[in-house]
């Protein structure tokens, strides 16, 4: 009976021809659980072809996926992080990990900017790289921000910017509190000079980022599930000592009580994005028209 089952000599390792074959050809989906062929998400850009699920991509992918092919200019590279504290603790050599996170994120930063094109629009857009410190605002996260607002207001351009993250970096203490008040004083600028803002919340997007510039723009868009608020669910329930809705905190749920005004799939992004400046943009040069000139169709 053993004869029966014993491995054959032939397949008792693997053909050399598998011997360079690479561990990344497939990717589980951690919603439905399917199997994916890593090539095939490529081109559905990250989204499970199954329960559509929104993988995370990068700050750059990010980009990439919604700007016109080749009209990014990137802003500010050389915004660095750094200990302002001098922070240390048993477990972690701050400066050491800044190090750490930026070979990691394969930025300097938690928040990249630069002016770009959408649909033949000129837009100046920023994206969070949440493998940087968990996209968290540091001082030099918060300076970048903030540029990347003030640099929409020198050319006069609309923004986009792709928040996530939780909040303020606990390692960089009030300093790094103070750039909720920076993001949302350089906003107040851009306003002042009459131009939109066009926030798109990724998953997650957490604290103060939330608490500030996340939630401030003239449209308020979400990607698919995902999870949106200040304090995670468990934090909530605990505090006020009840159960939340199931999907309490995701995109699909806020949108249903007013506080996201779309929730866009990730194809649909550059789209809806160049539509939007389109039509803000007409909407600015109509009102800037003189008295008895007529409307431009």
């Amino acid at each position: 009976m053993k004869e029966i089952f014993k491995r054959h000599p032939r397949y008792a390792h693997a053909p050399e021809a598998f011997e360079g074959m690479p561990d990344n050809l497939w990717v589980r989906c951690p919603q439905c659980r399917e199997l994916l062929y890593a090539k095939e998400q490529e081109s559905t850009l990250r989204v499970c072809s199954k329960c559509k699920y929104h993988f995370p991509v990068s700050a750059h992918e990010r980009i990439a996926m919604t700007v016109d092919e080749d009209s990014f200019r990137e802003y500010g590279q050389g915004v660095r992080a750094a200990d302002p504290l001098g922070f240390r603790s048993p477990s972690q050599n701050y400066s050491e990990k800044l190090t750490e996170y930026a070979q990691e994120a394969g930025t300097n930063e938690a928040f990249i900017y630069g002016t770009a094109r959408i649909e033949g629009q000129d837009v100046v857009i920023g994206a969070v790289e949440f493998k940087f410190c968990g996209g968290s605002m540091g001082a030099a996260a918060g300076e970048k921000i903030a540029r990347a607002m003030d640099l929409a207001v020198e050319k006069r351009y609309p923004l986009v910017i792709f928040a996530a993250g939780g909040g303020a970096r606990m390692q960089e203490g009030v300093i790094s509190l103070m750039q909720m008040a920076k993001t949302l004083a350089a906003l107040d600028r851009l306003r002042d000079a009459g131009l939109p803002f066009f926030s798109v919340m990724v998953d997650p997007c957490l604290g103060g980022t939330t608490a500030s510039y996340a939630m401030m723009g003239d449209v308020t868009i979400a990607e698919p599930g995902a999870y949106i608020g200040f304090a995670g669910k468990r934090v909530i329930e605990q505090t006020i000592r009840q159960k939340l809705p199931q999907n309490a905190a995701r995109a699909e749920f806020l949108q249903e009580h007013g506080m996201v005004d779309l929730v866009v799939p990730r194809a649909e992004l550059p789209a809806t994005l160049g539509r939007l400046v389109r039509l803000f943009v007409s909407c600015n040069r109509e009102e800037r028209r003189p008295v008895g000139e007529p409307a431009r169709v």
